[in-house]
Order: C-alpha cells, then structure tokens, then sequence
C-alpha cells in the first residue's frame, strides 16, 4: 500500500472522484421530493375515484330503497278491507320506513303520496341532485328530473 501525499490527490482530480463516490451513496433531497409529489399526485386521484365510488353506491342504496317500497304498499293494499292505498306513506306496515332509509342512505329530499287509488314517492338521488328516483302504484320506477309535487302519485 502506497501513501500519497495531498498535492498529488489534488493535482489529479482523484480527491473530488473519492468525494463524489462518497457523497453519492444515498438520495439526493430533489430526487426524494420528486418521489413524494409523485406519490400525493396518485393518491389525490384515487381519493377522487373513491368519493364517486361512494356516491355511487349511496344512489344505488337508495334506489334499492324506494324500489322495495313498491312490494311493501302492494302487502299494505292486500291486507286492507277495503282494499285502499290510503295511508301507505305514514300508516303501520306502510312504506314509511323504506323512505327513512332512502334519506339513511343520503338522499336530501324525500317525498311520498298516497290516495284511496295510488302511491308515489321519490327521493333525491345524491351523486346529481338534479335527479329524483321516482316509484309509483302503477309499476313506472325511473330516474327523473322533479320529485313529487304535492297530491302527485304518479311519475311524470
């Protein structure tokens, strides 16, 4: 093993060689700062698929809601002497609570109607708030773009 002396190191480059090996070991700060953008920037867009997905999956639960009540108010109507829809919306074994589920599940408005001949009731869809799902007496189920007006058992 030779020892050479710190003019030569110098005179040759190899002290800024021997400092650049050493000094490369590890990450530079704006390669890691680089790494940790990319990563925000990826999980900002999955954050953003996850809150449609959850939209999503609220209009699906209210959907699923308003449409069972249609099963509910024929059982409600069978079981009547004489046979009426009248007092389905609020009534003991009416639709009543397919309606509070409809508004658990995230819907901000929530209307239901009922006669002596027919039902209706439609509830705010929450990914558009312009859109209604709309189910009636007469077997019509459709996404529409008003609720039920008052005194209205049809969907229009």
């Amino acid at each position: 093993m030779t020892v050479h002396n710190a003019s030569y190191l110098l005179t040759n480059n190899n002290f800024l060689s021997i400092k650049n090996n050493f000094m490369r070991k590890g990450f530079i700060l704006i390669e890691l700062l680089v790494v940790i953008a990319i990563i925000g920037i990826l999980s900002s867009v999955v954050l953003a698929s996850l809150n449609s997905a959850r939209s999503k999956g609220s209009d699906a639960a209210i959907k699923s809601n308003v449409g069972n009540a249609r099963a509910q108010a024929e059982l409600y109507y069978d079981s009547l002497v004489p046979s009426t829809y009248e007092g389905v919306c609020a009534g003991t074994n009416g639709i009543g609570q397919f309606m509070t589920g409809a508004t658990n599940a995230g819907s901000a408005a929530v209307s239901c109607q009922d006669s002596a001949t027919g039902w209706g009731a439609s509830a705010q869809l929450k990914s558009n708030t312009a859109q209604y799902y709309c189910v009636d007496s007469t077997g019509v189920a459709t996404t529409t773009s008003a609720g039920l007006a008052t005194d209205d058992i049809t969907c229009n």
